[in-house]
């Protein structure tokens, strides 16, 4: 907890770092600040499961959503499983989400179903790293099976500066069919539609009830500044908290200058904790 509010983290990357490509830890030393993040990883390569804990226990950080991506062209491959040693050191505070890439994977909804099988608590899909678009026919069986199984679908919104990303396929426009055609999936914007899309991304997650604005990567001072079109108290309400970590000068830093902003207590609650508590319903909050 962080002065007395419940906080979850959203939006967590903890990959091995032999799967990584230059560029992805070029970004985590630049954007963590003079945050320690390498201190929790092993001679090996490998995050160390106490060291992790220890540490967002520090920051006050109650559950964290650790993220796996297959996107060999821009950040590589960071399995899945290499999540599950988390897990499995702390179930109550780690909770791994999916990931899957129509290039890689297929049969797409086998692969999907083997990651909930091993505790995958969301779908994350990387259009802008993975290169594909989102509102493919292709993956309509994916946001069934998600309704099926009781899970949101995370997407990266917005723009990449990553080599090898295709920033076209960042457009929340591109999700409009999907969003229509399964009014009783959650869409969860990462990122927020940053960028070019802020607008279009606020639009969507005031006008329709399955769209959430998720917060990873945004400084919260610059919050009112991006969703300057809409009344900042409204729009905050279908806010998800999340930092992009390791790509954030501490956790503890983000929430009290997301407290800074002076919204209703219930408000700021709920983009802690009490969004995620309903969205996400398999992290058991």
């Amino acid at each position: 907890m962080i002065d007395g509010r419940v906080v979850v983290d959203a939006h967590v990357h903890a990959p091995h770092l032999g799967t990584l490509r230059p560029a992805w830890l070029d970004w985590a030393d630049t954007f963590s600040g003079d945050q320690p993040w390498r201190d929790v990883y092993a001679a090996s390569g490998a995050p160390d499961p106490a060291l992790l804990d220890a540490l967002f226990e520090e920051q006050g950080v109650d559950h964290a959503l650790l993220f796996s991506e297959y996107s060999p062209r821009a950040t590589g491959i960071q399995p899945f499983d290499d999540l599950l040693p988390l897990v499995r050191h702390n179930p109550r505070r780690f909770h791994p989400v999916a990931n899957l890439n129509p290039h890689l994977h297929f049969p797409l909804v086998d692969e999907l179903e083997r990651q909930l099988d091993l505790g995958a608590v969301a779908l994350k899909l990387h259009p802008v790293h993975g290169c594909f678009d989102p509102g493919d026919k292709e993956l309509f069986p994916v946001y069934a099976r998600c309704v099926e199984r009781d899970i949101p679908v995370i997407y990266h919104s917005g723009t990449s500066s990553f080599p090898g990303s295709q920033t076209r396929f960042g457009n929340p426009e591109l999700y409009l069919d999907a969003i229509d055609y399964f009014p009783e999936l959650d869409f969860v914007f990462a990122h927020g539609g940053r960028g070019w899309w802020y607008q279009t991304a606020a639009f969507l997650a005031q006008s329709k009830p399955n769209v959430w604005l998720e917060l990873a990567g945004l400084p919260p001072k610059k919050l009112p500044e991006y969703y300057s079109g809409y009344k900042f108290e409204r729009i905050a309400q279908k806010m998800i908290f999340g930092t992009d970590w390791p790509g954030v000068p501490g956790t503890r830093n983000n929430v009290r200058a997301l407290a800074g902003l002076g919204l209703e207590d219930k408000t700021l609650d709920n983009i802690l904790s009490g969004n995620l508590a309903r969205v996400y319903p398999r992290v058991g909050l």
